[in-house]
């Protein structure tokens, strides 16, 4: 008898940076099992990080709906679920389907003692190699050739069409993040731009597009390019691809950027790199060296969400406030150059 193929369902229904740090799970399961049906079920909102993973065999797309998912779903006659969001709709899903499944530990008791008593129990691995513990029954390992992220030729963007002054370089600058208190101010960010004296690309969605406005024109005769909202997840993640630098909030742009090895300054406010959602560039331990890490330490306060607020719940929101931009555009000057 011919032992058909397994079908398997990965689950991660948001966010973008989450859903790319599942692409070494996808790539390596695909390596392990190269006749495999390997489908993925996220949110509607986030099918252009998927549509193009040639390892992916369809992707599945839940927009408000859970009970029509799940019935269109158990067509697919699944032999596992692999649960990498662990959350109430991906356990019902799980019941819904009735196939054996493998979840991801999210680690949430150690980060509520991390952010309310500072009780440091997080393991010492980042967030891939976790969830990589989701998928060992299934003979799937760690390949360690870090993040995938694949844009089709039609999202390429033509950064020659872009400012003469950028034709030679450009670093990236990321004003995106969740919440208020992962993001760096208005008036950090302006200062951070005239320390830099370079082309500057200014990137992120509609909810940033307001701050970006205001950046421009505060940044009086700095080279920068306002790319905030112009372009989808695809074409910006052409822009970080062609930069020469990424500098960044931790945010989902963060990641993808991580996926094409480049340089990364990444700043970090409320919440912290031991979380295990560093850039990732597919070692197991320590950071790259392409990989340069931003903090305020010592801060009492600090972490105060695993995720974020709105505002500063202290009010002086000294994890962004004191960030030492002296130090970030000294840095900015010697990453660039390395090999």
């Amino acid at each position: 008898m011919i032992k058909k193929p397994l079908k398997i369902l990965i689950i991660r229904f948001s966010s973008i940076g989450d859903i790319v740090l599942t692409s070494p799970v996808i790539r390596c399961l695909r390596q392990a099992h190269p006749n495999a049906q390997i489908h993925f079920l996220t949110k509607s909102s986030y099918k252009n990080i998927l549509n193009n993973n040639p390892y992916l065999n369809k992707v599945h797309l839940y927009k408000d709906d859970l009970k029509k998912i799940i019935k269109e779903l158990r067509l697919e006659k699944y032999d596992y679920i692999i649960d990498l969001h662990h959350n109430l709709r991906s356990l019902f899903v799980k019941r819904g389907l009735g196939v054996k499944s493998y979840s991801f530990d999210k680690l949430n008791f150690e980060k509520w003692l991390m952010v309310n008593f500072k009780i440091n129990k997080l393991p010492a691995a980042h967030i891939v190699d976790r969830y990589f513990e989701t998928v060992t029954s299934l003979d799937v390992f760690n390949d360690h050739q870090g993040l995938d992220f694949f844009i089709n030729i039609v999202d390429e963007v033509d950064i020659t069409k872009l400012p003469p002054a950028f034709a030679s370089g450009y670093i990236a600058l990321v004003l995106s993040g969740t919440f208020f208190t992962k993001r760096l101010p208005n008036h950090k960010v302006v200062s951070l731009i005239k320390k830099l004296n370079q082309p500057i690309v200014l990137m992120g969605g509609n909810a940033e597009l307001e701050n970006s406005i205001a950046i421009v024109k505060e940044t009086g005769t700095a080279i920068v390019y306002n790319a905030v909202n112009k372009y989808g997840v695809a074409q910006s993640a052409s822009l970080l691809k062609q930069s020469t630098l990424v500098i960044t909030n931790d945010t989902g742009m963060m990641h993808i950027a991580a996926a094409f090895k480049k340089n990364i300054i990444s700043i970090w406010g409320n919440t912290i790199p031991e979380f295990g959602m560093a850039p990732y560039f597919g070692h197991t331990t320590g950071l790259d060296p392409r990989s340069e890490i931003i903090e305020v330490k010592g801060l009492l306060c600090r972490p105060c969400s695993k995720l974020g607020y709105n505002k500063c719940p202290k009010g002086h929101f000294k994890c962004m406030n004191e960030i030492d931009l002296d130090s970030l555009a000294q840095l900015a000057g010697v990453i660039e150059i390395r090999e």
